[in-house]
């Protein structure tokens, strides 16, 4: 079984050493940029939701895929990519106090290229 590809993230972070196993990539989350939105008289009005959940992130390592019909069918995103995904679609993880999450490539909904 080859391992899949690690790389660290943009922020310098060490490598991780977590493979994820079958369709599931691991995912460095962006946090949700936040933005007060004010009136045209001046006024901020509050977020409506203010614990956003992260719908972007990078992808640090990419499992194997998975077996349809006898055969390996890789993966179609690759570490590196920035992605958008399901709000709710993935297991969240700690490693070394960094947040990561484990999502499976069925609730990935995009790359950004």
């Amino acid at each position: 079984m080859p391992k899949a590809k690690e790389k660290a993230g943009k922020s310098g972070s060490k490598n991780i050493k977590i493979t994820p196993l079958g369709a599931r990539v691991l995912v460095e989350p962006e946090e949700a940029k936040k933005h007060k939105e004010k009136t045209d008289t001046g006024i901020y009005i509050p977020e409506s939701n203010s614990t956003e959940k992260p719908e972007q992130g990078r992808v640090i390592a990419v499992g194997e895929g998975e077996y349809q019909d006898g055969k390996l069918v890789p993966l179609k995103v690759r570490v590196g990519d920035k992605v958008i995904f399901s709000k709710y679609g993935y297991d969240e993880i700690k490693v070394d106090e960094k947040k990561y999450f484990v999502i499976k490539e069925e609730n990935i909904l995009a790359v950004i290229k």
